[in-house]
This record gives C-alpha cells, structure tokens and sequence, in this order.
C-alpha cells in the first residue's frame, strides 16, 4: 500500500496581508499530480486543513475542488481536525464524503475507531486523532487525567493499540499534535499548543504503531522511522524559507513498514531575507536574482534611513518585512542634567537629542545650518517683541 503524507494545508491563510489562495491552488495541484503519478492508494491529512475556525466560501470550496481531485486519482483520503479547524465546520459534509472514498474525522471519540482499508497483505487500519485539547474534552472522560495534551494524546494512543490489538494487523495514526524534538519548534507561523516545553508529546508514545503521520510543524521533520512531520506545502514566514516543501511516499509492505521516501512541491515564490543597509540593498547587482522573491529586508542603516519600504518595493515589488537592526548601537545616553543643560546652547542641545534618537548620528552640515537658522529666526523674534 502507497500512502501520501501531507498535512497544514491552511487553506484561506494570508502571507503579511497577501493572499496565499493561487499559490496554495497550484501546489495542491501539484500534489494531486504527485498522487497520481506514483499511483497513491491512500492520502492522508494531519490537520489544520483550515487556517481559520471560521472558513471563508471560497476557502471552502478549494477544499471541495481538492478533495474531489485526490479521490478522482483512484485514492482514498483521511482528513482529521487540527488546532486552527472547526470541528463542526470541517466535518459537516463527511457523512456525504464517506461515500466517495474520503473519511473527514473531526470528533474525539472516534479516536480508536479505524478506517480500515484492504490491500494484497490484509488490513491497514487509519486511525485519525482529532486534535484533542485537554480543557474541551477532559469532560468526556471524567476518569481520566487530562490536564495537558501529551496527556490527552498517550490516552488516545492506550485506546488504539488496545483495539489494534484485538483487529490485528498494521496501522497508521494521524495526529496533530507537538512531538518532543521536532525540527522547527520556534517556526513563528504555528499557533502554539504547548506551554513552557511541558506539553510536548514523548516519541515513545507512539510506539506499536506502523506509522505515525503527524501535523503542526511546518517544516518537516523525522523522530523515528515510523513517527515524522511532513511539514505545509506552501512556506507560511520567513522563519521556514530554508525548509523545503513537499510529503512524505510511505510504502507499507506485508511486513509493515517498508520504505519512507520524500516528494517535493513546486515553490510557487521563494523565500529570502537580505540584509544590509539600505544603500547596498538597492544597488548590489548580485541580489537581482531575488527581484520576484518574497523579501524580508533587515537593515543594518546606523539611522533609519527615509521611507526605506517604498524605496524597497521599486526595486523588489515582493518585498513584505522591514527590520531594522543598526551595524552599531550607540549605548550613551544623553544627560538631562538642568545645570548641564544650561550650559549649552540651542544648537547643541538639538544636536544632542538628534544623536541619541538616531543612534549616535548628529546633525550633519545641512542640518546643522538648518538648526542655526531656527534658532537665529526666534531668537530674532524674541528680541523683536
């Protein structure tokens, strides 16, 4: 049996106020192909199909076309919830999909209750956990100590091994959840659903198991032979530019697991983060090659220089992140001393304010001009009244 791996769709989900919805479209598309190509029999889906509890039309309908796309390839799909999806939303429809091939889990109870599916060697039995988050469901088992997800999940795993036990044969599980020592932990486009590092998800949880397809990372990430992230598709910020996009090939023989290979996606628009002062951003002739890239620009300008993003997008018209971090930082700190301040003139006491906000630079000539034109104008007003 061939399984696809794939999960963090976040369809509807926008890139610093840009829509993602053509370059998602066109890598799903893709997958659809990969599906096809190598004759996938089963897809799955850990989670956060959705990037939003509440999905726009449009968001739903992209999932609608995909859905149907994988499953007129001849594969079955298995979808379960994660923390950004509705259960009640995503799963309205799955009575009607079940029919077709395509098995939307998004109730917690369901945990231990397989989709099972026959090939040459007997059953492989799915088992989708829907994201569980300990405050909304302790209250479905009282007897139960649920106060962290890790909990939650070991729960849910007790469950499947003791019915896995009595079915017999291999197994897949889809969960949505944070596993200790997954690549990515500081990825800054996941919502986080632990607390101080306590909550993550031992590996060994998922021991007995023939294969683990885990969702929430977003880049990918292998644990175990057997337990791994496939990551999103489509790169969601710059903290995940250098991880590559795609899903994991997973074989199962008569024997269980047999082999685990890598797909890539298409990149629809490349990632980059350049940094520099503003000067050498805008004329280094090495860095046309990112002209049509998403860019995040660090500038390293001792002051900030004058509308540094429009200047930018002229010549990166992707460009979508400003930073500034300054090549030096002046520490001084102006002295406010009344008696010190007395003894300075206007001149100088403007001059010192400018360096402190602009970190260590005073006025230059022109500036310096301007500032004694100022001061001789009120001066001269002064004496006039």
């Amino acid at each position: 049996m061939k399984i696809l791996h794939t999960s963090d769709w976040h369809i509807g989900r926008t890139f610093h106020q840009h829509s993602t919805a053509e370059a998602l479209a066109s890598v799903l598309d893709a997958l659809v192909d990969l599906v096809r190509e190598h004759a996938v029999d089963v897809v799955v889906v850990a989670g956060d199909v959705f990037d939003s509890s509440t999905p726009s039309a449009a968001a739903v309908e992209e999932l609608d076309r995909i859905l149907l796309a994988l499953q007129r390839t001849g594969a079955r799909v298995i979808v379960t919830s994660g923390n950004h999806d509705s259960p009640a939303r995503l799963g309205a429809k799955a009575a009607f999909a079940r029919e077709s091939g395509i098995h939307v889990i998004t109730s917690p109870e369901d945990h231990a209750t397989p989709v099972t599916i026959d090939d040459q060697h007997g059953p492989v039995h799915f088992y989708g956990i829907a994201y569980l988050e300990p405050a909304l469901i302790r209250h479905r088992w009282p007897d139960q100590r649920l106060s962290h997800q890790r909990d939650a999940i070991g729960f849910a795993l007790e469950n499947i091994r003791a019915d896995l036990g009595v079915r017999g044969g291999r197994s897949v599980v889809l969960a949505h959840t944070f596993v200790a020592g997954a690549d990515g932990e500081s990825c800054d486009s996941e919502r986080g659903i632990t607390s101080g590092g306590v909550d993550r998800v031992p590996v060994p949880v998922f021991d007995g198991v023939t294969y683990a397809a885990l969702g929430h990372i977003h880049g990918r990430s292998v644990l175990a032979d057997h337990v791994r992230y496939s990551g999103a598709p489509l790169h969601l910020s710059f903290s995940e530019q250098d991880k590559p996009r795609g899903a994991w090939l997973v074989t199962l023989d008569a024997d269980g697991l047999g082999s685990v290979d890598w797909l890539d996606l298409p990149v629809p628009r490349r990632l980059v983060t350049l940094t520099g002062t503003l000067d050498e951003l805008l004329s280094d002739p090495d860095l046309e090659v990112h002209a049509e890239h998403w860019v995040r620009a660090i500038l390293t300008d001792v002051s900030r220089p004058d509308d540094p993003m429009r200047r930018l997008q002229h010549r990166f018209p992707h460009c979508a992140v400003l930073d500034f971090r300054p090549s030096r930082v002046d520490d001084a700190q102006t002295p406010t001393d009344p008696e010190r301040l007395r003894s300075r003139t206007d001149q100088e006491v403007m001059a010192d304010f400018l360096a402190f906000v602009r970190n260590g630079e005073g006025p230059d000539e022109a500036e310096a001009q301007l500032l004694d034109e100022l001061v001789g104008q009120v001066a001269g007003r002064e004496v006039a009244q």
